[in-house]
């Protein structure tokens, strides 16, 4: 719409004249501002007053403060209310994590991005969800279709409930209407539950999301399908291993298994859990972005060899509710390593005001999501080989050292007092980066130096009963077998206690049974 330049002097002249009046208006209401902000008469900020005294430390204005646990209404609608507001602030964040990650990959890719529909493209998402709701539903004619259609869901909710042992901040203090008492302010959390094993929780649910992409690719009746489900099970073994050995540095640093704990410990920057072991952070990243199948760990939907692996056969809905589950993932596992490493929702010179702790964590949460999408515009895929002897050969033994790591730093700094323990970790993080840089010194120019060895002639495929690696092999199949041999044993001689009971005519009969049922079992 083309203006006039007298219609653009009206616009302007009118903008000036609301900014004066409310300029005014300040100025002669000045006194009543400061008093009810918190300054004293002589102009000093007294943070136990006014508005910031209520934001800092709400319970020293309020009279009469009641627990929300302890109201049976308060403690029955509260998480209900939470639940719902957080439920919406999640699922809106997967639409438009969506919009982030084409907007950045073009960013970073020297490309537009979506910017039509809507200002800037902000309604992009909304078309997306449009564009999928009308779209299709089709289903393979083999496909099993009960586990065919509880898949997707499969997927999407144990990814929803990894959130819900996380506290987004410190206790709110609101007004509230209890019928019999009157307006009182409640004390309530800003979580939905802080379990004392929350670090168990969310390597249970993270697991459980696995079951999803396997019965949707074994459902599909689709080879492609299952070859991506295959993958699925496969990646999750590798990494949640080394994953799950990452989250024992917190709980052995915390001495609890609880995010709002873990989160408090790191009240101030340098206090977060990141500098006191940055191996074990790095491992976590890294398993955390293997386990929602981001780049480059995507080989489970990978379209160049699979046609999307998993979700070849699923459209409409259904294959939305596989971007929800990943994108929704992207967004809970930024949730745990921000809560386990990197402060939760402390953040100085904010840290002490609890309205804002959502908006810190959210922060961080968004800056660990547009990581992921930088490392994903990138680094390319890798091969699948090279996935598995990465996480096997590469991150568990990482993680290994990274809790001796904190076990040698804790036990040390717990024997010399609570001021060794920093001094301690600092000295085996030197000595680690010192062993590594040397390390990978000695591997490239070993490399170097030595000639490619034919493939006929590699000890890995033609199984050389030589070096460290094939004894290493054999030993842990020694150790696998003993067990096995001794329940075999077990077995056995209990088969022989149970057999001092029956006569003779009962062994005959016995025998002839079992001889029958192996007569039957073969003719099949």
């Amino acid at each position: 719409m083309n203006l006039s330049q007298g219609q653009k002097i009206g616009i302007g002249v009118g903008a000036l004249a609301v900014v004066a009046i409310t300029l005014l208006l300040i100025v002669t209401n000045l006194g009543s501002i400061a008093a009810w902000i918190g300054f004293d008469e002589v102009g000093n900020l007294n943070g136990r007053e006014g508005a910031i005294g209520m934001l800092l430390s709400p319970e020293s204005r309020v009279q009469n403060l009641t627990q929300c646990e302890d109201h049976a209404g308060c403690s029955a609608v509260w998480p209900i209310i939470f639940a719902g507001g957080f439920a919406f602030v999640i699922v809106t964040g997967f639409a438009y994590t969506t919009l982030l990650e084409r907007r950045l990959l073009a960013f970073l890719q020297a490309r537009v991005g979506p910017n039509r529909v809507g200002p800037g493209g902000f309604l992009q998402p909304a078309a997306d969800g449009v564009k999928l709701v009308f779209k299709e539903d089709l289903m393979p004619s083999g496909a099993d279709k009960w586990v065919y259609r509880i898949a997707p869901m499969l997927k999407v909710i144990p990814v929803l409930l990894v959130a819900a042992v996380i506290p987004m901040g410190p206790d709110l203090v609101l007004p509230w209407f209890a019928p019999g008492l009157g307006d009182i302010w409640f004390q309530v959390p800003q979580g939905l539950v802080d379990s004392n094993v929350g670090i168990l929780w969310v390597i249970a649910i993270t697991s459980l999301a696995t079951y999803g992409v396997v019965l949707a690719g074994w459902s599909s009746d689709n080879k492609y399908a299952m070859l991506g489900a295959l993958r699925a099970s496969a990646q999750m073994i590798s990494y949640e291993l080394s994953m799950g050995l990452a989250l024992a540095v917190p709980v052995m640093i915390v001495g609890s298994m609880a995010f709002g704990d873990i989160i408090d410990a790191q009240r101030n920057i340098w206090d977060w859990l990141v500098f006191q072991n940055p191996l074990a952070a790095a491992i976590l990243l890294i398993a955390l972005l293997a386990e929602v199948s981001r780049a480059p760990f995507d080989l489970t939907e990978a379209e160049q060899e699979l046609t999307q692996g998993y979700m070849t056969e699923y459209s409409g809905m259904k294959f939305a509710l596989f971007m929800m589950a990943e994108y929704i993932g992207m967004i809970a596992v930024s949730f745990i390593a921000a809560a386990t490493f990197f402060g939760g929702y402390h953040l100085w010179p904010m840290d002490g005001t609890p309205i804002l702790a959502p908006v810190i964590f959210l922060g961080k949460v968004v800056l660990f999501l547009c990581g992921m999408i930088w490392v994903r515009a990138t680094l390319p895929r890798i091969r699948y080989d090279r996935l598995m002897q990465f996480g096997w050969k590469v991150m568990i033994p990482l993680a290994l050292l990274a809790v001796a790591w904190t076990a040698v730093s804790v036990v040390v700094g717990d024997v010399l007092g609570g001021a060794a323990y920093p001094i301690i970790s600092g000295v085996v993080f030197v000595v680690v980066l010192g062993v590594g840089v040397i390390a990978l010194r000695r591997m490239g120019a070993d490399e170097a130096s030595q000639e490619a060895i034919p493939l006929e002639d590699d000890p890995w495929y033609t199984g050389e009963r030589n070096g460290i690696t094939w004894a290493l092999v054999h030993l842990v199949g020694l150790l696998v077998a003993i067990p096995v041999a001794f329940i075999n044993f077990n077995i056995r001689a209990l088969e022989g206690l149970a057999s001092f009971g029956r006569t003779p005519e009962e062994d005959r009969a016995l025998e002839s049974n079992e001889t029958a049922i192996t007569t039957t079992s073969g003719g099949d």
